[in-house]
């Protein structure tokens, strides 16, 4: 059965919870002791707006003079949300004209902060999303009339609201994670009942992601997220406009190589692999699964974990334990089938929505120049032909 022992399997071991999903507890929104940085972030979009943040950035000595003994995960997060935000804004101020060089005042900090965090020196989403909000009501939930960013390049409706959703959305999978769980381990347990309840746990948290996503056009113009907010979170890997990639003055490791890493996506975020890996989708290789297994390098390690234990799961067959156990009833339990069926078709609902997305908000846009193109996501790869070949991957889950 698996390589996955479920009774100890317990989802906080991977910094998720059935309330919050893959947010952490409420992001730090200053460093303790770190005025020029903190300063450096509030800013920022002022800065960006005067186009005067490498200006800024060139005439300190220090952006964070050392890195104290005391600080704890929500501190790394904090300064590495920081950190790539302000390394973004330095290399895109123009941004037909990026840099290809960080200043070590700006390089030095971000490398070591990424080290500790087990995830490279760019703007994941992680630092974008995951850490980069906070609650304008504290006694109130982490919902859409009660979220703010800490941190934003430009500021403004649209990007405040394209970033909020997708926050939304990974509390909303708190309890779909949950709800899946608690589906496999009565799988492995031959409890029907419990995978019945979990599917069902599911297919609700999945439904309210489905919503949340479909309210992206309410505030986010795509004319604006193409030319006011996709500009900034472009990386250095596959660029047109940087193409030997960036690099990191002062930091020893890279030896003077310039790096090239990908630039902040959607796709870094854990839950469509996790969907994925607990239903039992399957996708033949494609260049698009190549790079979202090269995401995965970009995912707080313990996300990271997390998936890779839901892909191992499986029955004595060898098969994706889920899919198999509610595939061998599907003739004696038809309401286990249709459940599942259910979440194979809301996932498949959201892939679907999200193909609209990158259609209006990048593919129709007029590309203006190399920079920001729109054959190609913020990750840096073609993406319209392999998410409908995903999408049709999907509902093939139902038809084997």
């Amino acid at each position: 059965m698996g390589s996955t022992n479920f009774a100890a399997l317990n989802i906080s071991d991977y910094e998720i919870s059935p309330e919050q999903g893959f947010l952490p507890q409420d992001p730090l929104g200053d460093l303790p002791d770190s005025p020029t940085l903190n300063d450096l972030g509030h800013e920022l979009p002022k800065l960006l707006s005067a186009r005067t943040v490498r200006r800024f950035i060139d005439k300190q000595r220090h952006l964070l003079p050392s890195i104290p003994s005391t600080w704890h995960m929500e501190e790394y997060r904090a300064a590495m949300r920081i950190l790539s935000f302000c390394g973004h804004a330095y290399v895109w101020e123009v941004p037909d004209q990026p840099v290809a060089t960080l200043p070590p005042q700006l390089a030095k900090p971000w490398h070591e902060v990424a080290q500790r965090l087990g995830r490279p020196p760019v703007l994941s989403y992680a630092s974008y999303a995951l850490d980069n909000w906070r609650r304008l009501d504290k006694t109130k939930p982490i919902q859409l009339d009660n979220i703010v960013l800490l941190q934003n390049f430009l500021g403004g409706l649209d990007e405040e609201w394209f970033v909020v959703v997708h926050i939304q959305i990974e509390r909303e999978a708190g309890r779909g994670l949950a709800g899946l769980l608690r589906a496999m381990r009565g799988a492995a347990e031959d409890n029907e009942g419990a995978v019945l309840l979990g599917l069902k746990s599911l297919a609700l948290a999945q439904t309210a992601m489905r919503d949340t996503l479909l309210r992206m056009k309410e505030r986010c113009d795509p004319y604006v997220y193409y030319n006011r907010v996709r500009p900034y979170i472009h990386g250095w890997k596959n660029s047109p406009s940087l193409p030997n990639g960036l690099a990191y003055e002062g930091v020893e490791s890279y030896a003077g190589q310039p790096q090239q890493f990908r630039g902040e996506t959607g796709a870094q975020s854990s839950i469509v692999p996790c969907l994925d890996a607990g239903l039992g989708i399957a996708h033949a290789p494609d260049p698009l699964t190549l790079y979202l297994q090269e995401m995965r390098d970009y995912m707080p390690p313990r996300h990271r974990s997390f998936i890779e234990v839901l892909e191992k799961t499986t029955d004595d067959l060898d098969r994706p334990l889920l899919a198999g156990y509610v595939r061998d009833r599907k003739l004696r339990n038809p309401d286990l089938w249709a459940a599942y069926e259910a979440c194979v078709n809301l996932l498949s609902q959201f892939r679907e929505i999200h193909i609209g997305y990158a259609d209006s908000y990048i593919h129709r846009q007029h590309q203006a120049h190399a920079s920001n193109p729109t054959a190609v996501g913020t990750g840096g790869t073609p993406f319209m032909q392999y998410l409908q070949k995903h999408l049709d991957e999907t509902k093939q889950a139902l038809v084997q």
